[in-house]
């Protein structure tokens, strides 16, 4: 179907004031408020909320999924290509490739398929399953790096490079800071550095999220919760993983001499460094970037793509200017609603 203008006849899936919803099978995807049923694609806290009344995720990030949520959270969980039956609503789990326990939600109802991407990311990574292309009529995608600007470089190269920048800091006796997410960032820079180099140190809200993956049987080197740290520790040799958001906290100090480091996708951008106040920044991402966004846009063969998170209008052009029925997710909605179809 190339028309740009056609409709999507009955949205299975909907945007409402509390998110995402499927009116058929009575349930929301990541919902941003409290709802009674909640199918989680990743622990993300902008994907994770307190409040409702039952959480559904992949068995595999149901411990990440409770450190976000509360103790008495109830918490359901299948396996990946599990289907699950909701007033006749076919629903399945399947590998984002994001992070730990991260899912696409494949939801089938009267013949017609649709899928929600979640946030996703193709590059290899020992750490979750890879990215699962699914073919449906229609997909929801995240465009959080559609944009010809980002394109990720080797994997490889990246780690080399911050093995290098840790090299050069134990040389000048000066401990190396590298900023990255607390949960699936950390632990992607874990399972991909040469732990041989030196004592890891973790923030503590980082070693919180690497318990849940080694309760999850992912295998991580060895690292020291800096709370923990013994006094002869030797700061000037160490790496030491800490989520962005604490740089200004006081336990920096203990650190001395340090050179800070950022992971991310946006240290692409000109400026990054300034920008996040560090030393050095690695392109290292989590999301897809341009071309393996549009690759998988095309291995789900849909016939409408519907696109929210990021470059939204961006890649909503170019998708058209390639002939396929894109629409920003929250004007399919509009439209659907000015229609009458609900």
């Amino acid at each position: 179907m190339n028309s740009q203008d056609s409709e999507i006849s009955s949205p299975l899936l909907k945007l409402t004031p509390a998110g995402l919803f499927c009116e058929a099978g009575e349930f929301f995807i990541d919902p941003s408020k409290a709802v009674s049923r909640a199918i989680i694609t990743h622990a993300h806290a902008d994907h994770a909320r307190t409040g409702s009344r039952e959480y559904i995720t992949v068995d595999c990030g149901k411990h990440v999924l409770r450190t976000r949520l509360t103790p008495t959270s109830i918490i359901n969980t299948v396996q990946y290509g599990e289907v699950m039956d909701f007033r006749g609503v076919k629903v399945s789990l399947h590998p984002a490739g994001h992070m730990l326990g991260s899912s696409q939600v494949r939801v089938e109802y009267q013949g017609e398929v649709w899928v929600f991407s979640g946030d996703f990311k193709v590059a290899a990574d020992p750490t979750c399953v890879p990215f699962e292309p699914l073919r449906c009529h229609t997909f929801i995608t995240e465009s959080t790096f559609a944009n010809p600007d980002f394109s990720w470089p080797d994997q490889a190269t990246v780690w080399a490079e911050i093995s290098d920048w840790w090299r050069l800091n134990r040389a000048w006796g000066r401990a190396s800071v590298l900023y990255c997410y607390a949960a699936g960032k950390s632990q992607r820079v874990l399972a991909g550095l040469d732990a041989s180099l030196g004592p890891i140190i973790t923030h503590d809200k980082v070693e919180t999220i690497n318990a849940d993956y080694r309760a999850s049987g992912i295998s991580l080197p060895d690292t020291v919760c800096i709370d923990g740290a013994p006094e002869n520790t030797d700061w000037g040799a160490s790496l030491i993983l800490a989520p962005p958001q604490v740089r200004d906290g006081r336990w920096m100090r203990r650190a001395g001499p340090r050179s800070t480091a950022f992971a991310s996708g946006w240290m692409t951008t000109k400026g990054a460094c300034a920008r996040h106040r560090v030393d050095r920044g690695f392109v290292l991402s989590d999301h897809a970037d341009w071309a393996e966004t549009l690759w998988a846009i095309k291995e789900t063969g849909a016939e409408h793509v519907l696109v929210t998170h990021g470059y939204v209008d961006l890649l909503v052009a170019h998708l058209r200017s390639q002939g396929l029925d894109a629409q920003p997710l929250k004007a399919a909605e509009a439209k659907a609603a000015k229609s009458g179809v609900r």
